[in-house]
């Protein structure tokens, strides 16, 4: 009949709409930024050369970054909207408490923003580089690195023998307990956390007399900055350089913050503290 439209014309139209929308969203971004410490890192080990154009200022910092070195070929940022506007990005990376305000204005410009959770499980890894694969088109890389990081994992695995027991001990007694990624490092590398014997979940505090009690086996700390603060003084408490594990202990470093491969690094260095401790 004219000037009608077969209902078979309309459903074929319709799947081809549909699959050109398909095809426009797995396309991969030509121009991705990053305003989040721990996107940075996800984005820089999986985009493709010239994809990422920018990351956040923290990127680059040596005292917060486990890729300091390598932020240094990227622009950074301050993950502020007008400047990320600027970028003409077609996919921004941020964490799940970048600033709101940022992300619902770029939001609202019809710029597309994806978030990343904090990374609490050595486990989630996988499914974090996963993610970023699929959303920069790079999932072949992206497998790749999985691999190479389920590989190395397998082989930090402890034997049997003896767990013992580590106290992470930072400014103002700031502790790491069950249910944190540093937790599972410490598994990771053979290690007991004193803080998950306690009964802490997430983060919380150990006390002064909590270390000096447990006479734990290693105590790792925090570096401290240039300057110096009252958080810091119970670092320096005679009682706890007066403990065995204060004369060498160990240092977290940007290597414990973020759910990349390089908190693979953090567990290795644990590792031959284990083994040293054991004898081998």
């Amino acid at each position: 009949m004219s000037g009608s439209v077969r209902p078979s014309r309309l459903i074929s139209l319709a799947a081809a709409l549909a699959l050109a929308g398909a095809a426009a969203l797995a396309e991969a971004p030509a121009r991705v930024v990053s305003i989040n410490l721990c996107t940075d890192q996800l984005a820089m080990l999986v985009a493709d050369p010239g994809q990422l154009v920018s990351v956040s200022r923290l990127a680059a910092d040596p005292r917060s970054s486990a890729m300091a070195g390598a932020a240094r070929a990227w622009p950074t940022n301050r993950g502020g909207a007008e400047e990320i506007v600027a970028l003409r990005p077609d996919l921004v990376l941020a964490g799940r408490f970048s600033d709101p305000a940022t992300v619902a204005m770029l939001r609202r410009l019809g710029i597309r923003v994806e978030q990343f959770e904090i990374t609490q499980r050595i486990d989630d890894i996988p499914a974090e580089l996963r993610r970023a694969g699929q959303l920069l088109g790079r999932e072949a890389r992206a497998e790749a690195l999985v691999a190479a990081f389920e590989a190395r994992r397998a082989a930090l695995a402890p034997g049997a023998g003896g767990r013992p027991v580590a106290a992470i001990f930072h400014p103002n007694g700031y502790t790491q307990g069950a249910g944190t990624l540093s937790d599972d490092i410490l598994a990771l590398a053979g290690f007991d956390n004193l803080s998950a014997r306690l009964g802490h979940q997430g983060g919380g505090r150990l006390s002064l007399e909590d270390i000096v009690m447990a006479e734990p086996d290693l105590l790792i700390l925090a570096r401290p900055y240039p300057a110096t603060s009252r958080a810091e003084e119970v670092l320096a408490h005679p009682a706890l350089r007066g403990t065995a594990a204060a004369r060498s202990p160990e240092f977290t470093g940007p290597d414990w913050t973020c759910g990349t491969p390089h908190v693979l690094d953090a567990a290795a260095r644990l590792a031959d503290r284990r083994r040293a401790m054991d004898g081998d």
